[in-house]
């Protein structure tokens, strides 16, 4: 039952890292996104579009290793290469996630929410699947 559970939590981790992916590298120039992100016009949305861009596309990474991972640990028995391996990769992808969390409440307390948002997911997955 844990790895049915950690799977869908690590699924629903992916597939929020790939909505924050559309939003930053996307849909960046959109006033409903720039303002989401605390951007404070276009002309701030505009400048800051490259990095936003190349932001986005590291999101959509750790959702694709997650993925990846994740089709791995379902593809092998237990204790196979490829439970093993997607094990890992699922934990690493989580766990950069969770890190990239940590690192945004480093740049302020106004940040505490998205971090909350872009992190509890990746956490809660990664300690379940540490047991699954």
């Amino acid at each position: 039952m844990v790895p049915i559970i950690a799977t869908a939590v690590a699924a629903l981790a992916a597939l929020l890292h790939v909505y924050i992916f559309v939003m930053e590298s996307i849909q960046w120039t959109q006033p409903r996104v720039w303002r989401r992100f605390g951007v404070a016009d276009q002309a701030a949305a505009d400048v800051t579009k490259p990095m936003a861009y190349n932001q986005g596309f590291y999101n959509l990474f750790l959702a694709i290793g997650v993925a990846i991972g994740l089709a791995l640990f379902w593809a092998g028995d237990a204790g196979t290469t490829a439970e093993v391996a997607g094990r890992a990769l699922v934990l690493f992808s989580l766990g950069s996630m969770l890190a990239a969390a940590l690192v945004l409440v480093t740049s302020g307390a106004k940040y505490l929410r998205p971090a909350a948002i872009q992190g509890t997911l990746p956490l809660i997955g990664f300690v379940l699947f540490l047991f699954a």
